[in-house]
């Protein structure tokens, strides 16, 4: 099988994480002035409550089938039968969990029109074989898929959510636009795969190395769908979740721009890692670093300085609790994207799952205790306090438990230019939009002197991966401008 360009690969993946962060851009500020946040903390809620039992049905297949599929990359018969193997297990699990669901949510409530709207969602994610294309490093099919169905899930929006009423249109459009796009990805199929006979499939292999995925995803949803959850159950005011839910929301879009590069790495590290090249992989692990780091400070540092200006324009009025949420939040861009490098792309692939299950575990406890501590009184500001916690707890665990492998200070050489750009572009930019009271205005013009300030500062540190992008970007240019 051809090799594939991690580069194309990782374009493909970032080309989708900026149309996830454009188009939000478009729907959030509409979704908030139409629906509300008391609305909005009905619809995070209720899912919230639906992801667990998503989560439950699903073990940890996505990612173990990801780094399954990786490893047998040459071999048609045997990823064809662990394909099979892994989606009929997972139709299973799912099926289990979705009769649970029904009878524990779907025929009572004030919600109740809500849950059995989102019973679809859990059929939607039995189809789901994207991590098969994943694993296979195929990006360009699920990136195609995913755009479209964005597209059409925006459009559908602005035709059916014009007002507080119109909240179940809402969740259907979030349902259907998952079913689909899960179904489409069955189209390309057949070419992967190969007829095999159901009596060679061996189903259950599989539970126990996906169970011990299956802990650390628990782990893992504690503290990124929890937090509403307990929002929601211990505050009244159901706008708290609302406000909470846009926060993260604007972060987590942030952050995927620097964590995009993992989706693409897991396989390829996979696969370098079942060949034996130990080389390679430390090339890729310092790639990685170097690539999450340049991009995780000025994300954290730039969000956090135009959180004034931003805010009121973006959600309109009534989200001003949201400014100090962003604030508070900010920090897990860079926690979670060291953490994506060491648990995602290096622990998992390279099969040190008890490491990272034991991280995230305790990760996960940090995060509970500090909200039954925090959400009563501080309410979504405790809950901010609480994440940020526990991701550091995280990040700080798995570089420890990898000490003997992966060096802090190795990751400190390669980053602390970056820290220092940050740190002066945020000064800067704050300093810039103290001057202008146009809000537009000023988001414009401290982006602008942001980009200028952070670049301009590594060039003049001649920072090596910087220059080692400048100049691959110039040898594309002139092999392109010599060939016209």
């Amino acid at each position: 099988m051809a090799k594939k360009s991690v580069a194309k690969n990782y374009i493909f993946n970032l080309s989708y994480q900026i149309l996830i962060m454009v188009l939000p851009l478009i729907t959030t500020p509409y979704l908030s002035r139409v629906l509300g946040a008391k609305n909005i903390g009905i619809y995070s809620y209720t899912l919230s409550i639906t992801t667990y039992f998503i989560l439950f049905g699903s073990l940890g297949v996505a990612m173990y089938g990801q780094r399954e599929i990786a490893y047998l990359q040459d071999n048609k018969r045997e990823r064809t039968k662990t394909f099979y193997e892994i989606l009929l297990m997972r139709f299973i699990t799912l099926g289990i969990s979705m009769i649970i669901f029904y009878f524990s949510f779907c025929m009572r409530g004030e919600y109740k029109i809500y849950y059995l709207i989102l019973l679809v969602e859990i059929v939607a994610n039995s189809l789901d074989i994207s991590w098969f294309f994943q694993g296979m490093e195929e990006f360009k099919k699920t990136v195609l898929r995913n755009t479209i169905i964005r597209l059409v899930t925006v459009f559908s929006i602005f035709i059916f959510v014009k007002k507080p009423d119109d909240l179940p249109f809402y969740f259907v459009i979030y349902v259907a636009s998952d079913i689909l796009g899960n179904l489409s990805l069955w189209l390309y199929l057949p070419k992967y795969t190969e007829k095999i006979k159901f009596k060679e499939l061996k189903i259950f292999r599989h539970l126990k190395p996906t169970f011990w995925l299956f802990i650390p995803q628990v782990a893992t949803q504690i503290y990124t769908v929890l937090d509403k959850t307990m929002i929601g159950s211990m505050v009244a005011d159901k706008s708290e979740v609302g406000y909470y839910e846009q926060a993260q929301k604007i972060v987590k879009l942030l952050m995927t721009m620097a964590t995009s590069l993992g989706t693409v790495m897991m396989p390829r590290i996979a696969h370098t890692y079942a060949k034996g090249d130990k080389k390679k992989l430390k090339q890729y692990m310092n790639k990685s670093f170097a690539f999450i780091t340049i991009l995780a400070f000025p994300l954290m540092f730039g969000i956090s300085s135009v959180v004034s200006s931003f805010v009121p324009m973006f959600y309109g009025s009534g989200y001003d609790k949201v400014k100090i949420l962003i604030a508070i939040i900010s920090p897990i861009i860079v926690a979670i994207g060291l953490s994506n490098v060491v648990g995602t792309q290096y622990l998992l692939p390279t099969k040190q799952q008890a490491k990272y299950t034991i991280s995230v575990t305790i990760g996960a406890i940090v995060n509970l205790i500090f909200n039954l501590l925090l959400i009563k009184s501080l309410k979504s500001i405790g809950a901010s306090i609480s994440t940020v916690i526990a991701e550091c707890t995280v990040t700080g665990l798995q570089f420890y438990l990898v000490r003997d492998q992966i060096k802090v200070k190795d990751v400190f050489k390669i980053s602390y230019k970056y820290i220092i750009a940050s740190v002066v572009m945020f000064i800067i930019s704050v300093c810039v939009g103290s001057l202008i009271t146009n809000n537009l205005l000023s988001i414009l013009i401290q982006l602008v002197v942001s980009i200028v300030v952070y670049f301009g500062i590594l060039i003049i540190m001649k920072d090596k991966f910087l220059n080692e992008i400048i100049e691959v970007f110039k040898s594309k240019l002139f092999s392109k401008r010599s060939k016209v």
